[in-house]
This record gives structure tokens, sequence and C-alpha cells, in this order.
């Protein structure tokens, strides 16, 4: 018998608010600059779900420490001005959010900092203040489990009473890796061939959200 739905954890970038694309174009332009010349579907696979030290490590072993802290400042920058200049919520997140009784939390792999602008500039923070957790907080980030694991000890939930809502390669590995239960949606960057695998509904509009908890 399946164990009941006691906490939904959230991604946020590409599940509740739409910033993939935006962190996409923008390591794209810095790369083709700074002497790592990566295409869109590159960047996805490599850095999509990933926590910036990660990403750093990766950008560091393939140009130098050096140039990698210059591209996560110039990151950092552009990333706050296109998020200033027109983020949204993910198509359809207000409306699932809405239909969810049941207790929610965010687990990303951004900064506290990072989330806060973003969530508050959609009008989400709200939603979920005090129940926000960042891989910054966690020895290991996606694909391991430990966030997954540290959101749902903090919110009193076992790991078998969770499920997880991704659209990362590396977020639906990880809620896998932590025995949860996983929505991938594929409705952002990430080909949905790229979240199929145990355990795992994928989905393609928020909307449905709501229906697929309530079956789960």
């Amino acid at each position: 018998m399946t164990t009941p739905v006691g906490l939904v954890i959230f991604d946020c970038d590409g599940v509740l608010v739409d910033s993939e694309r935006i962190a996409v174009r923008i390591n794209v332009a810095l790369g083709a600059e700074l002497g790592w010349p990566l295409t869109e579907a590159a960047v996805i696979e490599r850095f999509i779900g990933r926590s910036s030290t990660s990403i750093g490590e990766q950008i560091a072993t393939r140009l130098g420490h050096h140039v990698a802290a210059q591209w996560a400042d110039r990151f950092d920058l552009a990333h706050r001005q296109a998020v200033d200049a027109g983020l949204t919520a993910v198509d359809g997140v207000n409306e699932a959010l809405d239909a969810i009784a049941l207790p929610t939390c965010v687990a990303s792999s951004g900064t506290h900092e990072k989330m806060r602008h973003t969530l508050g500039r959609t009008n989400l923070y709200p939603r979920f203040a005090g129940r926000i957790f960042s891989a910054t907080e966690v020895a290991h980030g996606k694909p391991a489990p430990d966030l997954f694991l540290y959101a749902a000890a903090a919110m009193g939930v076992p790991p078998g009473a969770c499920v997880v809502v991704e659209d990362s390669h590396y977020g639906v590995q990880a809620a896998r890796a932590a025995g949860m239960r996983c929505f991938g949606y594929a409705g952002g960057l990430t080909p949905a061939d790229r979240l199929e695998g145990p355990g795992t509904v994928v989905f393609d509009d928020m909307r449905k959200l709501p229906t697929l908890l309530d079956a789960a």
C-alpha cells in the first residue's frame, strides 16, 4: 500500500519561476566570451538543476578558478538584471498552488538570496516563507539526496511520504535517491525522456499537478 502524501517539495527554478531560460541564455553568452563555447543543450545537460558550487567547479576545471569566479560574478549580475526585467511564474503554477491543500515547501539548488529575489519578483515568496531550503545548507547538492532529505526532516515528514516536483535530470535523480516519489515537469527545457525513470510521473502542464497528487 502506498504511503499517503504528507509533503510536496517543489524545486524553484523551472518549476515555480520561469528562470531556466534566463540562466541558459546567460551561460551560453558567458561561455562564448570566456572561452568555453556551449550550446543551449550542453548548458541544460551540464548546469540545469546543479548548485552554483557544482557549476563553478565544472568551469574551474575547464578554465581555471579565476575565470570561474569572473563567470559567477557576471552571471549573478546579468541574472538579477534579467529577473528584474520580466521574470514570470511558471505557467499554471499559481492555479496549481491554489488547488493543493497538502503541506508544501521549496528545496532548490539556488541560494536563499536568489530565491528571495526570484520568488519575490513573481509574488510567490509569501506562499513558502519559512519553508524554503537551499543546497547551500547541505554537504552535497543534487543529484545527491541530501537537500530533499534535509527539507523533509525540517518539515517533520518521512521521505516515503514526500513527493518532489522537479524539472531537471539531476533533480529527479536526487528525489529517487532520497526514496521519494517524483513528478517530472516537462513543460520547460529538459526533454521528457531525461526525466523518466522509476517512481517518476512525467507531466507537461502545471495545472494537472493537483489531480496527479490526488492520485499519488
